[in-house]
């Protein structure tokens, strides 16, 4: 594994690992000559040195460089550097569509018809190039941030000639084309089968087909009908829903031919959801069934048990394939399974032409079957065998062909025996039992009643109309368990010997019951999964941000409130993620001016608030001084940061304060006892006084403030005295004075 901080190439940084698959492993990586990032596949190391494998690593490069669309993921280039081979792709920021799904339900019409369009976009540019990717799924479709999708992966993919044969069915086993699962001629309108059961998940969240292995689900591809989407959703476009049915036809021929037909179709329904598509009626082959013995069973285990030399694990079980018919509801493969050989040279020439990575695996979650699957049980480790040349008869056909030739005597000789027993007389005696299956009275056989559980009304009717029974009735009875349309209860039990007009009466399920589905819009999560439950409906959750609904809330429900739909059927919820708000850093304001401080902020989300202006000796005027939230603190989304701006140094007014101090002494022993006033004068003008008791001879010391001067110099000052009588008495007393000035400095207000 890579290192992130190597170079590739002198040119490719090694960021992240991003994904991984059987072969390959991708990492996010910088260009640093183009200054971009890219998506980076590097073979891993034990690969390396095969030369097979590193050729097929090529041609996939080979296989996807030359197309260039914006719905497909582009390839840049190829590299060998020091034995480490890798290929530079596009880097596309999102996720898979299959996670979109998971993540949002069932999209709406408008939605899941514009994602099909740009799906088919992309097939339709690698069709003309001749490609076939032969991997569409949800999984290999990437929905990008801004809503666009590309189609990636086209790794399985060759080029598209008049004899390309799979080799094994490539595809995912959800999504696989019935051509692909009978390991048959693929060509274009594989693909858009494939993109028809995808468009069938986008609409109804689900996939058409599920089984209890790879096999069953392979085989219900082959031979057992879709149903509509409609049936589960009856908000689907009528027209939408033909598109999807036409796409996923059994027979290629019966589908769309090009993917632009299809393009065309999907942009009509676009424009116009009740516009009317035409779909070619299904058809259906009847022919006996062929039932596998023990011994084919025991040979398909043991071919089985080969293992892959590069994955280390066994094939799966349509790694090798041979055509398989379709016969009245059972798949067995042409030319029968009873031996198949192991030829080791053979299967390892066989993985050669399949390169076939985890990353084209089926990782759709398995679930339980719903109703009638249309087919029996069949051995998960079933391989079928492959043909070497179309002149060269394999081994298990010819073993078919002689098993075929020994049945068929067989069973002319158990006729020629039954028809001259009949006639000699040879059965007279014996078994009862089998008498009765022979003997009619009055136009009326015993027969062996046939088990039709799980059969499909028309199919159940006609055999056993087929088998001679007359008076075969149905009941339409609600069912939850059986999907409609199928048998689930018959009134005669199966191998009991009953007369041929025995009225025998098939319920057929009429689907579940319908019932009004419960509004829960504006309910909380837990009031809307329980009110659900116990209305009888399965609760499916999908999440989104929403301004408007609480965190945890219902926004809204599908089907609708107080909608019929079947009893046990799936309601999907929306709850709110709350608001899509996000935690961001806040910006440094300082010193910036205040566009730029508000730029600042809204380019991270969030709202400038209060802005003060503040004088200020050390901030240029128009700048910033302060911000009430830290830069660097963490807050929400939407969050208001209030901040103070400069107006620039204060204009100063500057004064003077004049402060003077004196000392009077009486010279006169008759002004002794009375009461005086002295008065400090500034230029003439009183600026304090006060009141002294006369003691001759003694000095007392006086004080007096003048604020307000304009200047700091030139001013004089003297002292007055004032007897009670109100005469001036200066000349009895000895006085002397001096001024000090204080500097005050003072706003101007503005």
């Amino acid at each position: 594994m890579l290192k992130p901080g190597m170079i590739l190439c002198d040119r490719y940084e090694i960021l992240e690992v991003v994904g991984a698959g059987g072969m390959s492993i991708v990492y996010k990586a910088k260009c640093h000559r183009l200054n971009r990032n890219v998506a980076i596949k590097v073979l891993k190391p034990e690969f390396s040195n095969d030369r097979n494998f590193v050729t097929k690593f090529r041609i996939e490069a080979q296989a996807s460089a030359g197309l260039t669309h914006p719905n497909i993921v582009n390839v840049f280039d190829v590299y060998d550097d020091e034995e480490i081979n890798f290929i530079v792709m596009e880097l596309v920021e999102g996720i898979t569509l299959k996670e979109f799904i998971a993540q949002n339900g069932r999209l709406p019409m408008d939605r899941a018809i514009d994602f099909a369009i740009q799906i088919a976009s992309g097939l339709e540019a690698a069709h003309e190039n001749h490609i076939i990717h032969r991997d569409i799924k949800p999984q290999n479709i990437i929905v990008s941030r801004n809503g666009n999708l590309k189609v990636t992966d086209f790794g399985i993919a060759k080029a598209a000639t008049s004899t390309t044969l799979t080799s094994g069915a490539m595809g995912s086993v959800h999504y696989i084309s019935p051509e692909q699962a009978r390991g048959g001629y693929s060509d274009e309108r594989s693909d858009i089968y494939s993109l028809g059961i995808t468009m069938y998940e986008m609409v109804t969240g689900r996939v058409p087909f599920e089984g209890d292995n790879n096999v069953s689900v392979a085989l219900m591809h082959i031979q057992s009908e879709i149903i509509p989407p409609r049936q589960y959703y009856p908000d689907i476009y009528s027209s939408f829903e033909k598109v999807i049915m036409k796409a996923t036809q059994k027979k290629p021929e019966r589908r769309y031919l090009t993917a632009s037909a299809l393009i065309a179709d999907l942009k009509r329904v676009q424009n116009n959801p009740n516009i009317d598509i035409v779909v070619a009626p299904t058809a259906i082959t009847n022919s006996p069934t062929q039932e596998w013995t023990k011994e084919d069973v025991q040979a398909i285990k043991d071919a089985s048990a080969y293992r892959d030399p590069y994955e280390n694990s066994q094939l799966n079980a349509f790694a090798i394939n041979n055509p398989i018919q379709n016969n009245m509801g059972e798949m067995h493969p042409v030319g029968g399974v009873s031996t198949i050989p192991v030829n080791n040279s053979r299967l390892n020439q066989l993985m050669e032409d399949t390169w076939d990575e985890d990353e084209y695996e089926d990782d759709y979650e398995e679930q339980p079957a719903r109703g009638r699957s249309g087919i029996k049980k069949v051995q998960d480790d079933y391989e079928e065998p492959d043909y070497e040349d179309d002149e060269e008869m394999d081994p298990g056909l010819k073993k078919a062909v002689m098993i075929g030739g020994i049945a068929a005597a067989v069973i002319l000789a158990i006729i020629l025996m039954v028809v001259l027993g009949n006639v000699l007389g040879w059965f007279k005696g014996g078994d009862k039992k089998k008498e009765t299956t022979t003997t009619e009275v009055g136009g009326v056989q015993d027969l062996v009643m046939k088990d039709v559980l799980e059969y499909s009304e028309a199919a159940a009717v006609k055999l056993l109309e087929d088998e001679g029974f007359t008076n075969v009735k149905v009941v339409q009875e609600n069912n939850q368990d059986v999907q409609a349309g199928y048998v689930f209860e018959q009134s005669v039990e199966p191998n009991t010997v009953v007369p041929s007009d025995t009225e025998i009466v098939l319920k057929v399920s009429a689907g579940a019951e319908l019932k009004a589905v419960p509004s829960v819009a504006d309910l909380s999560d837990e009031q809307a999964t329980t009110m659900l439950e116990e209305a009888g409906f399965k609760v499916r959750h999908a999440y989104e941000f929403s301004e408007d609904v609480e965190k945890d809330y219902v926004i809204s429900q599908t089907p609708e409130g107080n909608a019929d739909a079947p009893e046990g059927s799936e309601v999907i919820i929306t709850v709110s993620n709350g608001s899509e708000k996000k935690e961001v850093s806040v910006p440094n304001l300082f010193n910036l001016t205040e566009e730029q401080a508000k730029t600042s902020l809204t380019e991270v989300k969030l709202n400038p608030g209060t802005i003060g202006r503040e004088f200020s000796d050390t901030v240029q005027e128009g700048r910033v001084i302060s911000q009430s939230i830290p830069s660097g603190t963490k807050a929400t989304e939407g969050d208001t940061i209030d901040f103070v701006v400069s107006k620039g140094p204060e204009e100063k007014i500057v004064t003077y304060t004049a402060n003077i101090s004196g000392s009077v002494t009486c010279n006169d022993s008759s002004l002794d006892g009375q009461a005086v006033t002295v008065q400090i004068r500034l230029d003439g003008v009183t600026v304090s006084e006060q009141t002294i008791t006369v003691v001759a001879g003694t000095p007392n010391s006086v004080s007096g403030t003048k604020s307000g001067l304009e200047f700091n110099t030139g001013y004089s000052a003297d002292i007055v005295i004032i007897d009670a009588g109100g005469n001036n008495i200066t000349a009895s007393f000895s006085c002397s004075t001096s001024v000090s000035y204080t500097e005050v400095t003072e706003s101007s207000g503005e």
